[in-house]
């Protein structure tokens, strides 16, 4: 069936997220607090599947949420092992992944951060936390994994003196015939 241009397509819902810890701004205490997450197997399972990785042995954060007016600063560090195919040897790798974090969140209109770098938008009254821990880790993920050690070799290259039409350089240099 043909598509009518005329018509847009109904916006899709928003992907939800592979790793849920939602904070509401109303449970950030006046003094900050201090919030240590370590990812269950389901979650570091969907994780790996979406981030192409082998496995996802291990993923932690831990955040330090401070209000900061109407906004909400979040400091902290993403850690993981991540399972990996070396790009070299082709053999199953492990690698650390250490990120660190360090966002402002505020509502889209606060005058308060003007001539700063723009904040994050802080939409609705909660931030989520495990959304932000995926998010840095794959930042953090090496896109081409190397074993340590691991040394890519380049075939030999062919002579540059040598191509496919060498064979008609020997009709060129011979006498014709025809004279």
């Amino acid at each position: 069936m043909p598509r009518d241009l005329d018509k847009a397509d109904p916006p899709s819902p928003p992907a939800s997220p592979l790793w849920s810890a939602p904070l509401g701004v109303d449970e950030i205490p006046e003094t900050g607090s201090h919030i240590a997450l370590t990812a269950d197997e389901a979650v570091r399972t969907a994780v790996a599947k979406a981030a192409g990785l082998n496995s996802l042995p291990s993923l932690q954060a831990t955040f330090d949420v401070a209000r900061r007016g109407r906004g909400i600063a979040v400091t902290g560090q993403v850690e993981a092992t991540v399972g990996q195919t070396c790009v070299v040897t082709l053999e199953p790798i492990e690698n650390h992944v250490a990120e660190a974090v360090d966002l402002v969140f505020a509502p889209p209109s606060d005058p308060a951060f003007a001539g700063e770098d723009l904040p994050e938008p802080l939409t609705g009254d909660s931030i989520d936390l495990g959304a932000i821990a995926v998010e840095f880790l794959m930042l953090g993920i090496d896109p081409y994994p190397r074993k340590k050690g691991a040394e890519f070799v380049s075939p030999d290259a062919p002579d540059p003196r040598t191509n496919p039409f060498s064979a008609l350089e020997s009709l060129k240099k011979r006498p014709s015939s025809d004279s």
